[in-house]
């Protein structure tokens, strides 16, 4: 699926369900439909979840500054990162390097 591919070429962009529909060539809702069904998750919650998943081997097998780890994975502030990736995991992202380190 073109727009698998593309959240996972660029988890940093901020995407919308019209630009992911467009790399399928559907309309919005039709893409929406069709990605929940095929994924089993909408394509905005497809996107965070990958982005902390991308976070979280980051944090993990690299020493960037959580600053860098944040644009990477498409956050325009640490806070904001820092905030979606405790809700995910359940710690906050420094914890989380600390732990699994």
């Amino acid at each position: 699926m073109a727009a698998l591919q593309a959240i996972h070429a660029a988890p940093d962009r901020p995407w919308t369900v019209e630009e992911l529909g467009a790399h399928g060539g559907l309309s919005r809702a039709a893409f929406s439909r069709r990605f929940t069904a095929l994924v089993g998750r909408p394509p905005l919650t497809y996107l965070t979840w990958w982005r902390m998943t991308t976070a979280g081997r980051l944090l993990r097998e690299d020493d960037l500054p959580l600053r860098l780890v944040a644009q990477r994975t498409g956050y325009t502030s640490e806070f904001a990162f820092a905030k979606a990736f405790k809700r995910e995991y359940g710690v906050a992202p420094g914890q989380y390097r600390r732990k699994v380190s």
